[in-house]
């Protein structure tokens, strides 16, 4: 009980102050992930019921957290060739894996190559929730806000099929067994994409018929939306494929077909999709932090230091090559990647299909991996921001500020 009243009296506090909190240090994601782990700590709750409820809280806020930030991507302006977004996501996340699988190789030199490749995948994905002081900060020029914003919402959904892919092959050369695990990772991300596509393609026609036949309205729209995420997932599963994908490329389909007519959608990310997003902080800083920090060693820190510092900066650059991007933008998108729920997540869902001890090293560097860069993305997240608006400011007439705020095509104004 005193737990629970803890968390409710942190959360009002934090709410009522929420305005004023956005320009300081203190983001979200630290406080909720510092509270649980006090709670966790004090004895207020056991990480045994923590993790079994993080479990199902993190599943459903997975599912309609990648439903919502797919359906709410603009594909079309995706596709044009210097859009920074498609860059970073095309060229800078499989630059990201292969450079953080050869720095896992250097510092864990006992793993094997394809186990540093799984590992570097799951670190690679970023999110934005982290660094919410930045992409809702009005002096960083809007093109860089919503480039940032839009690789956050799909990286992770990118990124998901090459995990389910590894972990097979992983598990399958560590058990020394016939190729079961290899087919099951093919069923989940070939399958998974065929249920996706099937059940995007109807919601949004039904969604679309519904409309123009004034048969619903916006409140029972957002509702039927978060059904049709669920039903994804759900639909996946039940055919051998993997519900998250499905519920990813769903999202991506029924925002291709709805093109913005669904309303709920954004709002939804921006509203109650923040309880979703804390409450997983929360259950992950009370059932993983505290074990995750007694299994916090010098080279497992140097390779998280690593992965933030060098290998994300060192991707992005390498990946705006050839755009309008300027050096600082490159550095400034390259810092702000941090790690998430997605990170912690997809360890969770991979470590049960991993020999045991492989498994939660896993689970305790990626866990390690999201409270490091909750607190060193946290803290730089406002100032930077300033920061970076004041020197794209001071760039006066050049190219870039042109490009940024007043040359913007309508598609990019979209997304990117």
């Amino acid at each position: 009980m005193l737990g629970l009243t803890l968390i409710c009296g942190v959360t009002i506090t934090f709410c009522m102050l929420g305005q004023r909190l956005v320009t300081t240090i203190v983001t979200a994601p630290m406080v909720f992930l510092l509270l649980g782990t006090i709670v966790s700590l004090g004895g207020l709750t056991s990480s045994d019921q923590a993790r079994a409820l993080l479990h199902p809280v993190a599943e459903i806020a997975l599912v309609i957290l990648l439903f919502l930030d797919a359906a709410s991507t603009d594909l079309r302006a995706l596709q044009m060739r210097r859009v920074w977004p498609a860059r970073m996501l095309l060229i800078g996340l499989p630059l990201a894996i292969i450079f953080g699988a050869v720095a896992a190789t250097v510092m864990l030199p006992e793993w094997s190559l394809l186990a540093a490749f799984l590992l570097a995948a799951i670190m690679a994905p970023t999110d934005a929730a982290l660094g919410q002081a930045v992409v809702s900060n009005e002096s960083v020029p809007i093109r860089p806000r919503r480039a940032l914003v839009v690789e956050s919402g799909l990286n992770d959904g990118l990124a998901l099929p090459l995990i389910l892919l590894l972990a097979s092959l992983v598990a399958n050369a560590m058990s020394q067994s016939n190729a079961s695990w290899i087919a099951f990772g093919l069923a989940q991300v070939v399958l998974g994409p065929i249920a996706g596509v099937i059940m995007g393609w109807v919601g949004g026609r039904v969604l679309i018929y519904a409309k123009d036949h004034a048969l619903t309205s916006e409140t029972y729209e957002g509702i039927g939306a978060l059904a049709l995420a669920g039903l994804s997932y759900l639909a996946a599963t039940q055919i051998g494929g993997n519900g998250f994908i499905a519920a990813f490329v769903s999202g991506l389909v029924f925002g291709a077909v709805v093109q913005g007519r669904c309303k709920f959608i954004y709002e939804f990310v921006e509203g109650e999709g923040q309880i979703l997003s804390w409450s997983a902080f929360l259950l992950l800083g009370a059932a993983l932090v505290p074990e995750a920090i007694m299994h916090l060693t010098f080279p497992v820190f140097a390779l998280i230091l690593v992965s933030l510092f060098i290998i994300r900066p060192l991707a992005i650059w390498v990946s705006l090559i050839g755009t309008d991007a300027s050096p600082l933008t490159r550095l400034f998108f390259g810092w702000f990647g941090p790690r998430g729920l997605a990170t912690a997540l997809f360890a969770l869902l991979v470590v049960e299909m991993l020999p045991h001890d492989l498994g939660e090293n896993i689970l305790h560097i990626a866990v390690n991996t999201v409270w490091i860069s909750a607190v060193l993305h946290g803290v730089t997240a406002a100032p930077a921001a300033r920061w970076y608006g004041r020197k794209i400011a001071d760039l006066g007439p050049r190219r870039e500020t042109e490009s940024m705020q007043q040359k913007v095509s309508p598609a990019e104004n979209d997304t990117s």
